[in-house]
Formats: C-alpha cells, structure tokens, sequence
C-alpha cells in the first residue's frame, strides 16, 4: 500500500510512527471517537437485528401464554418461574430472564464484542483504521467500550421491554416467590430485579471477554461469536457432570443462574458473589490476551 510519498510503513499501521504521527497536529487521543465508533456500531444491521429479537421476545412469551393458556401444575415437579410467570407483570419479567439468561442473553452478547474487531478484519478496513494512525491499544480500548455499552444496553432492554409487556398483558401485581405463597412487597420486588440485572451483567462479563479474544485472534466474525457461544454451551455440559463436584464452581456457566437467591424471601448472595468474582477474574485474564494478541499481531487486512 503506497500514497503520493512513498509507502506506508508497518509503525504508520500500528499508530506508532510514520508521517502522520509526528504531524504537530496529530493527537492520539483524538483519534477514533467513541461517537464515531458507536455510530459505526449502530449502523450495522446485526445491530438492529439483535434489539428486534430480544425486544420481541416478551411479546412471544406473551402471546404463547395467552394461546396456550395459564401454566398449571405442582411447584414441586415443575420450575418455579413458570408456574407463576403470569401472575404479574414482575413475575413475567422474572421467568423471561429465567427463559432467555443461559442463551439469548449470550448470544446477543457475544455478537456485539466478538464481532467488532473481527468485521473490521473481514471488510479489510483493520489495516486502514491503524494507518489512520489509531493506536492499537486505543482502538482495543474504543471497541471494547462501545461493544460493552451496546451489550449492557441489550440486556437492559430484555426486561424492560418484559415489564411493559407484563404491565399490558398481566397487569400488575406483587412479585410471588416460586414454590411458595409469599409476595414480595412492590419496592423490594423492584430492587431484587435491578439486583438480578445487575448480576447478569456481571455474569455475562466472561462471554464478552471471550468474545473479544477471539475476534482479534479471527477475521471471521461467526467464528468469533460462534466460539464463544459454543465454549459457554461445552461448559453447561461439562456443568452437568455431578461427578466433578465442587470443581465445577470454577466453570464459567456454574454460577450463570445464581441470581433466583434473588427471588427467594430472604435475598441470600453467596452465589452472586462467587459469580461474580469468577467471571470478572475470567474477563481480565481473556481481555489481557486480547491486548497482548492484538499487539504482537501482523494485521494484514
């Protein structure tokens, strides 16, 4: 690749050195805005696709309630959430989380951090980012932000879009703890959902990290978002392995539901904790071989 003054050197793709680096006017820190990073983001049309899902979903849920009727049974033999999921709009909310937490949630995390280094590879555009010049380690950085605000924003949306559908298509009542007559009073029901969102974000933290390994390690955006989600699925599996005992706290999905303590009438945060302590220490071991990656890597697209 060459320009009126000859060719552009590997420190020039790096952001390191070449002409535009000892401009007087360069400034490293004004290079790739994060507005301008989440204007490209949101114009993606994965991007769109991904709120559509999860803010149809309640409507689904919704709908095939409705059609199929009020879940019945004995809470002894079938899940909690659902037996109580249409007692209330913060009950539906609770059993969509319950519903869409172990894989949508996932998915449409993984999507939005490991596709944003990755695409950029694959349209063969990395290589111009760098030569602008972007420092690798800011252009890491101004990614993983905007990939991480647009996925909390997801995750986010999936239970208030499930409580507005709730408040329609239930109404409104106090939030029942499942397998038990107890209702939560209005004001704590409210706190120990933005307590479970909270927790979900924390938990999610591991597949957005992982995600994004693995996009600067690939050019292919499924592969990157195809791998994380299939390494959280190994990890349900290997969950399921009762013989493992207690060594299956250390995988990342163990703790992926720990939030229902949340649900019960004494909030118990044991698991949470554990949870989160897990994926946060997983998220900074995999964003470190991010950079590390990222760093040493010969981008050629």
């Amino acid at each position: 690749m060459t320009d009126r003054e000859g060719p552009v050197t590997q420190e020039a793709l790096d952001g390191r050195g070449g002409r535009a680096a000892e401009d007087p006017a360069y400034r490293r820190r004004r290079t790739l805005p994060l507005r301008v990073e989440a204007v490209r983001q949101l114009r993606r049309r994965r991007t769109w696709i991904a709120f559509l899902v999860l803010l149809a979903l309640p409507w689904v849920l919704a709908a095939a309630f409705k059609i199929g009727g009020s879940p019945s049974g004995d809470a002894a033999n079938t899940p909690g959430l659902v037996t109580v999921a249409t007692a209330g709009a913060l009950n539906f909310t609770a059993f969509t989380l319950f519903a869409s937490s172990g894989f949508l949630l996932v998915v449409a995390v993984a999507l939005f951090c490991g596709d944003t280094v990755a695409s950029e590879a694959g349209w063969a555009s990395l290589r111009y980012l760098l030569a602008a010049p972007v420092p690798r380690v800011r252009l890491l950085r101004q990614k993983l932000i905007v990939a991480l605000a647009y996925a909390a924003l997801a995750v986010v949306s999936l239970p208030a879009m499930a409580m507005i559908t709730g408040i329609y298509v239930f109404g409104w009542a106090r939030l029942r703890v499942p397998g038990g007559d107890v209702a939560l009073p209005n004001g704590t029901a409210l706190t120990r959902l933005l307590i479970i969102v909270a927790y979900i974000l924390a938990s999610e933290l591991v597949v957005a990290a992982l995600a994004f390994l693995l996009s600067v390690t690939t050019d292919s955006p499924l592969g990157a978002v195809g791998g994380a989600v299939g390494l959280v699925i190994l990890s349900n599996i290997i969950d399921a392995v009762t013989a493992l005992g207690h060594w299956r706290e250390f995988l990342p999905t163990h703790w992926t539901f720990a939030w229902t303590d949340a649900l019960q009438p004494h909030l118990e945060w044991t698991g949470m904790i554990k949870g989160t302590a897990l994926s946060a220490s997983y998220a900074i071991v995999f964003l470190a071989l991010a950079v590390r990656r990222f760093r040493s890597k010969d981008v050629v697209s």
